[in-house]
């Protein structure tokens, strides 16, 4: 088969761009007998790296779909019809879109898979777009995919039930393949790696500290997080534990809380016990998740909620709320808050940092979790699907 991709997330540091990546390398890694045709823009930041052996195809746009797709843009029908028309040139017997972000017309004859992560914009727009005028593009953009698409595919169950109960369609519709942890995520036992990764981020080594991962967007829910660090560092047992949230604050396309969350750290004269990371490399990231405490994961919603399986690929603990996916993804290995109660939220990470002995017991039940996702076992999946379709 001739395999068409939308590869314009690529260069996307976020869960979006990930997916696409690891995913599609595992697939090429397994699967040696179908052709790849990965469709970018010539505005695509950081493709190098896509592997040599597909046949790498870019439209000529004005600007990168990356961007453009943006909370803050939107791409122009002649930066459209590019992506389309090189499309349309090239025969294809499937076409998948690894994300609905960058999604654009396909006007070839083969079927195509879109994938809807979760339906976050969906129940929550307040808190995704910046303006009722990126809401109405994005939802063009959304059911005109769906129009399209033979195939819907998301990551979890739970994101599977609601994409069919919020947009009326049958199951028979939808796929699900689960994420899963880089082989970079595991436990790291030099202390010494693990002093000099600190020492490079300027964080102190040897004190507790919470730890999140993810985008800065309002939907994570991080003021409340802030809330409840603030409630529990008021205790003297837990005032000198430190927060530290990894994302990128600065060249993010999403839509950003981080002015607001700054603020509300200054008010509540917390600078000196919260850190904005900033984006971190996964040979960094695996470090801080070893040298963490606890990992806490706020989030409204979650369509997979990635970094939990990093984090317990570590061995780290993970608090986090008890809605969505996240549940689906933890099991038994987390503990659970209301994620619109910071005092529960307080309440149950407080507990956890109290008893070493539930840690303990959190770390060797994360550890053998993580060990029930990957990407090889995604890519097969997704192979089979690519088998569906054809036949």
């Amino acid at each position: 088969m001739r395999i068409g991709i939308d590869a314009t997330c690529w260069g996307n540091k976020r869960g979006f761009g990930r997916f696409t990546r690891e995913l599609l390398e595992a697939i090429l890694e397994i699967d040696k007998t179908n052709e790849y045709l990965f469709f970018i823009d010539d505005k695509t930041p950081d493709s190098s790296d896509i592997p040599q052996r597909v046949q790498k195809i870019a439209a000529s746009t004005s600007a990168s779909q990356l961007q453009a797709a943006s909370a803050s843009g939107r791409r122009s029908l002649g930066d459209l019809w590019a992506m389309s028309r090189e499309v349309f040139r090239h025969k294809v017997d499937i076409f998948f879109f690894p994300a609905v972000y960058s999604y654009f017309p396909v006007f070839n004859r083969t079927k195509i898979i879109v994938t809807l992560h979760d339906i976050i914009a969906d129940k929550h727009p307040d808190l995704i777009f910046p303006n009722s005028k990126s809401k109405l593009f994005w939802k063009l953009k959304q059911q005109a995919a769906i129009r399209q698409a033979d195939l819907i595919l998301t990551v979890s169950e739970y994101s599977k039930q609601q994409i069919a109960e919020y947009f009326k369609l049958s199951e028979s519709k939808l796929r699900v393949i689960n994420e899963g942890a880089r082989p970079i995520f595991r436990v790291v036992s030099d202390d010494r790696t693990v002093r000099q990764v600190m020492n490079r981020l300027k964080l102190e080594t040897n004190e507790m500290f919470l730890l999140y991962v993810g985008g800065i967007s309002p939907h994570k829910n991080l003021s409340s997080l802030i809330d409840a660090f603030n409630r529990l560092t008021k205790k003297p047992a837990h005032e000198k534990v430190k927060l530290i949230l990894v994302g990128d604050y600065q060249d993010d396309p999403f839509f950003s809380a981080y002015p607001s969350l700054k603020r509300q750290i200054t008010e509540l004269e917390l600078d000196d016990k919260v850190t904005f990371a900033g984006y971190v490399t996964d040979e960094d990231l695996v470090v801080l998740y070893n040298a963490a405490t606890l990992l806490v994961f706020p989030s409204f919603e979650e369509g997979f909620g990635l970094p939990a399986i990093e984090a317990m690929s570590c061995g780290t603990p993970v608090a986090a709320s008890n809605c969505s996916s996240l549940p689906e993804v933890i099991g038994d290995a987390g503990k659970f808050f209301d994620p619109r109660d910071s005092v529960d939220m307080a309440n149950v990470v407080g507990q956890i940092l109290e008893n070493y002995a539930e840690r303990s017991i959190m770390k060797e039940r994360s550890l053998q979790r993580a060990k029930e996702f990957s990407w090889e076992t995604a890519a097969q999946k997704m192979l089979g699907i690519f088998e569906e379709l054809k036949s």
